[in-house]
């Protein structure tokens, strides 16, 4: 038994309202991956088609 009685083998992500200004914060628990949605909400739009023929 690992964190709080999670194996060690699971790979924890935390996600939903996390800025990359707590990531060091929540990273301190333990958990294995961030999901800083962030990072995209802000990304210029890409329209981008693929036409096959």
């Amino acid at each position: 038994e690992g964190r709080d009685g999670v194996p060690e083998h699971v790979e924890l992500e935390a996600t939903g309202n996390l800025t990359v200004d707590r990531a060091r914060e929540v990273a301190s628990t333990g958990v294995a991956y961030l999901s800083v949605g962030a990072l995209t909400h802000s990304a210029p739009i890409l329209d981008l088609a693929l036409d096959l023929r």
